[in-house]
């Protein structure tokens, strides 16, 4: 009895679990293999696929800052990093660059002095940018030609390499200045803008040079070409040929004119940061080359420019009705200028 109630428990539990067939089993583990394979390698995938975006968009976009300048605290806002549409900085990206503006008349020695500052490795002068009327129409456009200047994306025969130190343009007083003086002044201050005045002492030699330039811009002597600066002696003598009659009942008002146009653009501007020279102290005194490079903040350099001067030696050599000259301005506070001489 004991043996067939074992016997009947025991094929009781053979019934109640039948053996699977091996096939279908290993069929449906493939496949759950199979899919939960898939299905992680599509994630692995978009995971690494969007770190390598990243990091490669990170590289890109993330620029190292540049390290701070040991200037003074005053000296801040006068120190830029242009950034150029045109071209890349490269490795000068972090050098940095001081905005100016010579501020000028026309016949002042400005071109000469221009030659003098872009013949410094570090320093871009533009020329006279708003002798062009349409640069100068309205305050929005001069803005717009500054912007592309001290930006450093105005190309021009006297642009640097991308070390450039110091950048900037030749101005005339009677070039929009005066019209929109306290909006530049403005924009000058904001951005960081020195202001470099050269001025002329003896406005009876300035007035000389204009008349003398007038009268070539027509006549043409050299071989037919006007030309408003000479790098040869023998070219200057050409030019300096010419004696010009000087209108002795109007000179002194003239003189004066000029003067209180001089006044005026000082008063106007003396809120910028600025440095005043005169072109004859700059012709005697070398030392006048060296204030200018330590206010615009470059190494010092020995500058030269190859314009030869024009009208040298006593004016009693280059004005056609001298002695009425001399008698008009005989016992005057203009005196002076007819003895004024200074060698170049």
């Amino acid at each position: 009895m004991a043996d067939d109630l074992c016997f009947f428990t025991k094929d009781s539990f053979i019934l109640k679990s039948p053996k699977k067939s091996p096939l279908v089993l290993r069929t449906v583990v493939l496949l759950f293999v199979m899919v939960c394979g898939v299905y992680i390698c599509t994630i692995c995938l978009k995971q690494i696929s969007t770190g390598s975006t990243t990091e490669f968009l990170n590289f890109r976009v993330v620029q190292k800052p540049c390290p701070e300048p040991n200037i003074e605290p005053w000296e801040i806002p006068y120190v830029h990093y242009p950034n150029p549409k045109t071209y890349s900085r490269a490795e000068c990206v972090c050098n940095p660059v001081r905005y100016f503006a010579i501020m000028s008349m026309q016949r002042s020695g400005s071109g000469w002095f221009e030659t003098l500052l872009n013949n410094h490795t570090n320093i871009s002068s533009n020329g006279e940018i708003f002798s062009v009327k349409v640069r100068r129409s309205n305050v929005s456009t001069i803005f717009e030609t500054l912007d592309r200047i001290y930006n450093l994306d105005w190309m021009s025969s006297a642009s640097k390499n991308e070390c450039t130190a110091a950048v900037g343009l030749k101005w005339m007083l009677n070039q929009g200045l005066m019209q929109h003086h306290k909006e530049i002044v403005e924009y000058f201050n904001t951005r960081g803008v020195s202001t470099i005045f050269l001025f002329r002492r003896n406005l009876l030699r300035r007035m000389i040079s204009i008349l003398a330039n007038s009268y070539d811009r027509d006549a043409k002597p050299l071989n037919g070409t006007h030309k408003s600066h000479v790098h040869s002696p023998h070219e200057a003598a050409i030019l300096a040929s010419y004696k010009p009659v000087i209108n002795a009942t109007t000179l002194i008002p003239s003189l004066r004119q000029v003067e209180e146009t001089t006044k005026k653009g000082l008063e106007y501007f003396k809120g910028t940061r600025h440095i005043i020279l005169y072109y004859e102290d700059v012709v005697k005194n070398h030392t006048k080359l060296v204030e200018v490079q330590e206010f615009l903040k470059v190494p010092k350099r020995e500058l030269k420019s190859r314009q030869v001067k024009i009208h040298k030696g006593s004016l009693s050599n280059h004005i056609q009705n001298w002695v009425d000259v001399e008698k008009a301005l005989n016992g005057t506070k203009y005196e002076s200028y007819l003895h004024g001489d200074y060698r170049k």
